[in-house]
């Protein structure tokens, strides 16, 4: 009997060690996509602080540059379409034609500001039509700074995923971003592998002299039907594939695709989940969002693209699919679909 009951003891303790062996999956992150950006106009701390309050576990500042150097959150460095400015009449000779990336824009420009200039303005909803309740808070938040973000993040403890914004651009009108990005993290302690930390850009050369800079985690973005605007690689598909994903391994820790570059709603998903892991990369896909407009065909409900379709159901199929993490406009409705609650 006592040699029963020692047997026993050795396979439970057998067992235990086993299970303690088992390596635990990591919980897919809850990217809060420009802040809680369906319910606030984005870029703004109080779209932050309410996708901190519905459980994000990072939010994204776009980073752009004033004119004295400071890095600001906006989605881009045209502020025409997220600010008020346009009903600044003290600014109407700000407004230009610029060639960014190959594309001409006409508007308003972080760069031809000072930091105390845009505190002036106020943030406006991007896609008013189809986000009227965000609308109706036009008019009220200022333009917050990167440091502004951080101090948000550190105070409830989350997570940001900065995105560098055209820093090609930047750096040829003389505003280089990296250096500038770096010691705003350093300042915060942020600079090793296990900082609450991802640094995005759809640039190459932008994330390959970042690798030598910081030791924070860095995410190659992509969109399958264009290509790098620094010109680094022939398309983001040709990096998507095989051997281009090895060569991204190289500098990145992750890749941030266009959710079409997985599955385009129908049929069965691409390979480039898998091969992405198979080069030892993390996949976070942009951008869930709950309206009709944004939504495949066969996750809308009615005809109306300010609706809300089956978002809970499309952030599930990507999580079966594999994926590390995911952006969201939503983030309740992310953290409600990653715990599998419906919502």
């Amino acid at each position: 009997m006592r040699a029963i009951i020692a047997a026993l003891a050795v396979l439970a303790c057998g067992a235990a060690e086993a299970k303690e062996r088992v390596p635990v999956k990591e919980k897919v992150l809850v990217i809060a996509h420009r802040g809680a950006s369906g319910l606030r106009p984005e870029h703004t701390l109080s779209a932050y602080a309410l996708a901190i309050e519905q459980g994000a576990d990072f939010i994204e500042p776009d980073l752009v540059l004033t004119k004295d150097n400071v890095l600001v959150a906006r989605h881009e460095n045209d502020i025409t379409g997220t600010t008020d400015v346009a009903a600044h009449p003290e600014f109407a000779t700000r407004k230009a034609t610029k060639m960014i990336d190959g594309q001409a824009h006409t508007g308003w420009f972080t760069e031809d500001f000072t930091l105390a200039e845009l505190k002036t303005l106020r943030a406006r909803e991007r896609l008013a039509q189809l986000r009227p309740a965000s609308a109706a808070f036009d008019g009220r938040f200022e333009v917050p700074t990167f440091a502004e973000v951080i101090a948000l993040a550190k105070k409830h403890g989350v997570g940001i995923y900065p995105e560098t914004k055209h820093p090609s651009y930047f750096r040829s009108i003389g505003q280089p971003m990296e250096a500038r990005l770096v010691a705003a993290l350093q300042a915060a302690g942020w600079d090793s592998a296990s900082s609450p930390v991802f640094i995005q850009s759809f640039e190459v050369n932008n994330l390959k002299a970042l690798h030598t800079m910081t030791k924070v985690r860095l995410i190659q973005l992509m969109d399958g039907s264009s290509a790098p605007p620094d010109g680094a690689a022939p398309s983001y598909a040709a990096m998507a594939t095989p051997e281009g994903l090895k060569a991204v391994a190289a500098y990145a820790y992750g890749i941030g695709p266009n959710k079409a570059m997985i599955w385009r709603g129908e049929g069965a998903p691409t390979t480039l989940v898998a091969d992405a892991h198979a080069a030892g990369l993390k996949v976070h896909p942009w951008t869930f969002r709950s309206e009709n407009a944004f939504l495949p065909i066969g996750l809308r409900s009615g005809a109306d693209p300010a609706a809300h379709g089956r978002v809970t159901a499309e952030i599930r199929a990507y999580i079966d699919f594999g994926v590390d993490g995911f952006f969201t406009d939503f983030p309740a409705i992310g953290v409600a679909a990653r715990n599998g609650a419906d919502q």
